[in-house]
C-alpha cells in the first residue's frame, strides 16, 4: 500500500478548504461530496428548501475549473431540453447537433423531481452511460462528468418521485439539515453566503480530478472488510422491514464510496469507519420499504436510514 502523496493531500485540502468557506459546519457532508466526485458518481441532495442544497452544489462548481451549466426542472422540461437537438442545416445540407446544458462537467439538476418521468429517465440514462443518443448518433459526454440533483422530499405538489431504479443511479443521496447555532447566527452577521461564493476561485482542473478519480479503485481494502460489507448487504436482503435489498450495484457502490472517502481522509487504505460513515448515503435509496403506510418522501427516507443504522449496530465490526 503505497501512502497517499503529498501532491494528492495537498489538491484534496485546497477543494475541501474552498468549499467550507461557503457551507459552514457541514464538513462532513462536504468530504461526502468529494468522494462522490472521486468515485465518478453522483449525488442527490434531498432536504427541504433553504438549507443550502443548491449553494453546496454551486460552490463545488466554483471551486472546479470546469464548465457548469443549471438546469431548473419544471413539470414541462422536455428530453431535449437538456439533452439537445439536431437542427437541419440548409446552406450544408446536413443535420448538426445542437448540445444541450447537459453537456457541461458539472451539472446542477435543481429540484429533479418536478420533471415528468420521460425527463428524469433522460437525464439519469446519460449519468449512467456518460452518453446521449439523438437521431440514432451516439454523444459522448464530457469527462469529468458530475451531476448534483436536489429534490424537496415534503412537498408532493406538481413532482414526480423518482422511482427504486432511478435512485439506484446516484452514488448518494445526502441530506444537510439545518445549520448549528453558531453557523446560522454568522450567517446573519455576513447577510448571507452569496457575497463568499462570488468570491470562489477554481483550485482544481479537469486533469487533475481525475489523476484523482483514477486513484479509487487502488484504496485497498481488507478481506475482512469485504466479508463485512457482504455480511450487511446480505442483512438488508432478508430484513422483515424490507421487500427489497441492495442490489450488487450497490455492494459495488458503497466499496467504491468508501475507497473514495478514504483517500478524501488522506489514506491509502480503507478503514471499518468509512464503510460505517458512507453506509446510509449509499445504501438506504437503494431499499424499498415492506410498509406501505410508511408514507413518501422524508417518511419513507427516514425509515430506510433508521433500518440501515439498525444493521449496522447488529453486525460486529472487523478489528
Amino acid at each position: 500500500m503505497n501512502p497517499v502523496s503529498d501532491t494528492v493531500l495537498e489538491r484534496l485540502e485546497r477543494l475541501h478548504e474552498s468549499i467550507v468557506r461557503v457551507i459552514r459546519g457541514k464538513a462532513e457532508i462536504v468530504d461526502a461530496l468529494i468522494a462522490a466526485l472521486l468515485a465518478r458518481g453522483h449525488v442527490l441532495l434531498e432536504d427541504v428548501p433553504g438549507v443550502g442544497k443548491t449553494t453546496l452544489a454551486q460552490a463545488v462548481a466554483r471551486s472546479l475549473d470546469l464548465e457548469f451549466n443549471r438546469i431548473q426542472f419544471t413539470s414541462d422540461t422536455l428530453p431535449s431540453d437538456i439533452i439537445g437537438i439536431s437542427v437541419f442545416r440548409q446552406d450544408r445540407g446536413e443535420f448538426e447537433f445542437m448540445p444541450g446544458p447537459l453537456f457541461a462537467s458539472v451539472v446542477l439538476a435543481d429540484e429533479i423531481n418536478r420533471a415528468a418521468p420521460r425527463t428524469q429517465s433522460a437525464l439519469l440514462e446519460a449519468m449512467s452511460e456518460h452518453a446521449v443518443t439523438v437521431d440514432k448518433t451516439r454523444h459522448r459526454l464530457v469527462e469529468p462528468f458530475f451531476v448534483v440533483a436536489t429534490q424537496n422530499p415534503i412537498e408532493s405538489t406538481g413532482t414526480y418521485p423518482l422511482p427504486e431504479s432511478q435512485l439506484d443511479r446516484f452514488l448518494m443521496r445526502l441530506s444537510m439539515g439545518y445549520p448549528g447555532g453558531e453557523e446560522e447566527l454568522e450567517l446573519l452577521r455576513s447577510s448571507g453566503v452569496e457575497p463568499e461564493l462570488a468570491r470562489l476561485t477554481p483550485v482544481l482542473d479537469a486533469a487533475e480530478v481525475i489523476e484523482m478519480q483514477n486513484l479509487v479503485p487502488e484504496v485497498h481494502v481488507a478481506e475482512t472488510l469485504r466479508a463485512y460489507l457482504l455480511q450487511v448487504v446480505a442483512a438488508t436482503r432478508s430484513h422483515e422491514a424490507l421487500a427489497l435489498g441492495v442490489s450488487t450495484r450497490g455492494c459495488l457502490a458503497w466499496q467504491r464510496s468508501a475507497q473514495a472517502l478514504a483517500l478524501v481522509r488522506g489514506r491509502s487504505y480503507v478503514l471499518p469507519d468509512d464503510l460505517q460513515d458512507t453506509a446510509e448515503s449509499v445504501l438506504s435509496h437503494r431499499l424499498l420499504h415492506a410498509d406501505p403506510l410508511v408514507g413518501d418522501g422524508w417518511q419513507r427516507s427516514r425509515a430506510e436510514r433508521a433500518v440501515i443504522r439498525a444493521i449496522l449496530d447488529g453486525i460486529p465490526v472487523p478489528r
